[in-house]
């Protein structure tokens, strides 16, 4: 199966402004393919007996060599590799779109989301080091796995660079029989059924006011201003610290789970459904499901355990798991499941759990 794996650069200035430069590079060929693109749909639509044949990713990057880079010299300062995987991410987008899988592609904006990706040559060189086309040798905080891979990404985060990449490794053969259950919550992140309660970061409350009062103070800045830019910054290193202490917890309660049992019982929530009550969102949104989802299926993948995913439906927390009788009406405020018929008291997340372990045995 293929890993992916991400750290964080090691840059002096001269690297960091290469790295910008191959940003400007990618974001300009997407921009100037989606402006193509587009006029192409709005011709089709006016002249349907003349139409033009959507382009592919190879036609628009030979339209861009044969448009663009005479008049933009500066394309041949950067790999050649940047421009193209932008517009082959475009025709991609593109592909989405006509299927209404998502939305119309946006323009992208200076600044915002700065992310390039290479291919071509790309070597490990020692632990830490890497090469790549154009740019030359990267330096890496953590050991490098040593292989080669075929194609990097760079992104920035804050005022921070990170080089991300994907290669082959062997699925594990796991020979652990146990089952546990996982029910996950707002109060407590999850619960599992052999009754261990793990506790979320709750990250975004913790730093809740400090955000507030850095965009408070950020809001009468003149736009574009040094003072502005240094604003910008710290709120989003805010925002960068928030979002890696959740990832920190999620990977390693996915970790835990998939590694020290042969199969893990979670249900199918509608996280979308669920964020539409407001009352409940951005507790929703600390917790993280989605993510907490993902990472869990490949690391059962990775470590050989087995994911079971029980139906939305299924009445996990209204039936008792020491008699099996479901009840008709639980609310959100009974926390402690009391069974009427054998009068069985039970935690009610620690009840769903051990309702959701009984599914896989």
């Amino acid at each position: 199966m293929l890993l992916g794996f991400k750290t964080e650069l090691k840059l002096n200035n001269i690297e960091r402004t290469h790295l910008l430069q191959h940003c400007g590079v990618s974001r300009h060929a997407w921009n100037w393919g989606l402006a193509l693109t587009k006029q192409i749909l709005d011709h089709n639509k006016l002249n349907p007996a003349e139409k033009i044949k959507f382009p592919s990713a190879i036609d628009l990057h030979k339209w861009l060599v044969a448009l663009v880079k005479p008049e933009c010299r500066w394309y041949y300062e950067c790999a050649k590799s940047a421009p193209q995987e932008a517009l082959r991410s475009l025709r991609i987008a593109w592909d989405r779109c006509f299927k209404k899988t998502s939305g119309i592609p946006n323009f992208k904006k200076k600044g915002l989301h700065n992310r390039f990706s290479l291919e071509g040559v790309i070597k490990v060189i020692g632990s830490n080091k890497i090469q790549v086309p154009k740019i030359g040798i990267l330096k890496t905080y953590e050991r490098l796995p040593q292989v080669n891979p075929k194609s990097v990404s760079i992104s920035k985060q804050a005022d921070r660079w990170f080089i991300s990449f994907r290669f082959e490794v062997e699925e594990k053969q796991s020979h652990k029989k146990s089952v546990v259950g996982v029910d996950l919550g707002i109060k407590s992140l999850a619960t599992l059924s052999t009754g261990e309660i793990i506790v979320g970061s709750k990250s975004y409350p913790r730093f809740e006011e400090k955000l507030s009062r850095l965009q408070w103070l950020n809001r009468h800045k003149i736009k574009g201003s040094s003072n502005w830019k240094k604003a910008q910054l710290e709120i989003a290193r805010l925002h960068a610290k928030i979002a890696n202490i959740r990832k920190d917890t999620l990977h390693k309660l996915t970790t835990l789970l998939a590694k020290n049992h042969g199969t893990v019982v979670i249900e199918d929530l509608n996280v979308k459904g669920m964020m539409a009550n407001h009352k409940l969102a951005s507790a929703l949104a600390d917790m993280g499901f989605f993510e907490f989802r993902r990472q869990l299926s490949y690391k059962c993948k990775l470590h050989g355990s087995n994911l079971v995913v029980v139906d939305r439906w299924f009445p996990s927390s209204k039936t008792c798991s020491n008699c099996g009788i479901k009840k008709e009406i639980l609310s959100l405020s009974q926390r402690v499941f009391n069974c009427e018929n054998c009068g069985f008291l039970i935690d009610r997340d620690l009840n769903a759990a051990v309702n959701l372990s009984r599914v896989a045995s």
